[in-house]
């Protein structure tokens, strides 16, 4: 414990969010000035990218060149005690993602076994240095130097992320890769990319052409809160595959895997309005304007759905090489179901029937996500629902994201399945942020609920778990749902500063958890960090005096 009290002061005064493992604080500093950069010829080609983008803005920022080697026998110089300079040396005893720093006066010696652990290394390289590494402009009258300290650190949980709805506002794709560099920067590894909606369809489905060229565009948006009219100005946009493979080979740079979703049987209103077959009864549909969930579903007992579906699917998983899909799963409700003649032909064809634990209509929705698991399968992918997948049967190597509070996570982990948390108390960063906000002049958001910087940070994912049940939770994340965030702007002030706060409850164990030592972090490192990365983190533009 007195170990765990000494790292998270120590932390504190080199600003490192999230709070690493361990840090242990020397005398003295390291000079840079220029100095020589050694990479370990095992390194791989995403952490030699990463060095040499780092020493390019040492060079920038600092005005003096960092040249880049890589001699051999440089993994006996670390052993002996001779290096010098800035030294990334390959060690295969420390697990995926972690990494050791160790900086002397005469050298600094960076430690990790895979690129991800040395992109994580140079994210807390560049928090040890003046702030202006993030800037774009020359900054030689900062000490370019590095306390003296050794620091080791890995993540407390694998799945670190943060969701992005862009089927109710569209983004574009440099604005997603703005999100996606404050992610690295905080150490995040997974960007769930919600591609579709009943307001929108935002993938290019070559072998399905309507659902751009109509699903994409919708006739107005609603105006205000789910009673509210239409504003009757078009509005939509869409990615093509070559857009998506730009944004998945960004974020690989960095260190991050896209999680995309397709959003089925439910929210599916967008698909509906390109091919009207699929639905239980023929249409006509229309891309939604309202906010809210519709009664208008995919049909569950068409086989021409499962085509439909199967083929979306595999044209995406081309793109994405990651080895999670989410098909969402929530929401999604039944009426039409009860009442379409082929949805109840093929609940009879399954045998399946109401009990106490689920409907027949709920296990016709678990019989449509055992397709997917299936056909996943065949790609190698795994499958990612919300929670509502746990409602009738779920199949075995499924994962489960808990969005409706922590009940869904627990049960699910409790019945041995994976689960990423991502409750509405604490994750949703629709939420305002100000919980007086009747009386602030905070932007119109999500009305149903406050979710401040301080409480995110009291998140604990594995709260009130046994310890079997504890190990199936691989993570939290961040959902943004964009109803009411229509301008980037925005998104960015809904995001910051509460993503520190999730970043930490992310990576960092929880004895190295102090919200004083961490907010000072924050406003002496991370807001100005943000200025420099011209990110918004408030709701109007800051004046010259703050």
């Amino acid at each position: 414990m007195k170990l765990t009290l000494i790292s998270v002061l120590l932390a504190s005064l080199i600003n490192i969010i999230p709070a690493p493992l361990s840090v242990r604080e020397d005398k003295g500093t390291f000079k840079l000035k220029g100095t020589p950069i050694s990479c370990d010829a095992q390194m791989g080609d995403k952490a030699l990218q990463a060095v040499a983008e780092f020493s390019s803005q040492l060079t920038l920022c600092a005005g003096e060149i960092y040249p880049i080697s890589k001699p051999n026998g440089l993994s006996l110089t670390v052993r002996d005690g001779a290096a010098k300079g800035m030294v990334f040396c390959v060690d295969p005893t420390l697990k995926d993602e972690a990494y050791t720093i160790n900086v002397t006066k005469k050298a600094v010696v960076v430690r990790a076994s895979s690129d991800n652990g040395f992109l994580y290394a140079i994210q807390t390289l560049k928090q040890m240095l003046p702030v202006e590494i993030y800037g774009s402009a020359a900054a030689e009258d900062k000490n370019w130097e590095l306390p003296c300290c050794e620091i080791k650190d890995k993540p407390r949980f694998a799945y670190r992320g943060m969701h992005l709805d862009c089927g109710r506002h569209f983004f574009s794709t440099d604005e997603i890769k703005k999100v996606l560099d404050v992610m690295a920067t905080l150490k995040l590894n997974r960007f769930h990319w919600h591609l579709t909606e009943d307001q929108g369809w935002r993938a290019e489905i070559k072998s399905y052409p309507k659902l751009t060229e109509i699903g994409a565009y919708r006739s107005g948006t609603m105006v205000g809160y789910y009673d509210g009219p239409s504003d009757n100005i078009r509005y939509g946009g869409f990615y093509t595959q070559d857009e998506m493979r730009d944004v998945v080979k960004y974020a690989d740079k960095l260190g991050i895997t896209i999680v995309p979703e397709v959003d089925l049987p439910g929210h599916m209103v967008a698909a509906l309005a390109s091919y009207p077959e699929l639905g239980c009864f023929g249409g006509p549909y229309e891309v939604w304007y309202r906010w809210g969930v519709s009664p208008d579903v995919l049909c569950a007992g068409k086989e021409e759905t499962y085509k439909f579906l199967e083929t979306v699917i595999g044209e995406l998983c081309e793109i994405f090489p990651g080895e999670y899909f989410h098909i969402g799963g929530d929401e999604c409700p039944k009426d039409n179901w009860k009442k379409c003649p082929n949805c109840q032909n093929k609940i009879h064809e399954l045998g399946l029937v109401s009990d106490e634990h689920a409907t027949a209509e709920q296990r016709l929705q678990s019989y449509v996500t055992s397709r997917m698991q299936a056909f996943l399968a065949t790609k190698g992918k795994k499958l990612i629902g919300w929670d509502e997948i746990l409602e009738g049967d779920l199949g075995e190597g499924a994962t489960v994201m808990s969005w409706r509070g922590t009940k869904g996570g627990i049960e699910a982990s409790n019945r041995g399945f994976d689960v990423i948390m991502t409750p509405t108390t604490y994750c949703y960063f629709d939420y305002c942020q100000d919980p007086r906000r009747q009386e602030s002049d905070e932007p119109i958001c999500a009305f149903w609920g406050d979710l401040t910087f301080e409480k995110v940070y009291t998140f604990n994912p594995t709260e009130g778990l046994s310890k079997e049940a504890a190990s199936h939770i691989l993570g939290a994340q961040a959902n943004v749902w964009t109803e009411y965030i229509p301008t980037n702007e925005q998104l960015e002030y809904m995001i910051m500063p509460r993503l520190f706060s999730l970043s930490e409850v992310q990576w960092s164990e929880l004895g190295n958890k102090d919200f004083k030592k961490f907010s000072d972090r924050v406003h002496t490192w991370g807001f100005d960090m943000l200025r420099l990365k011209d990110f918004n983190f408030r709701n109007k533009p800051a004046t010259p005096q703050e």
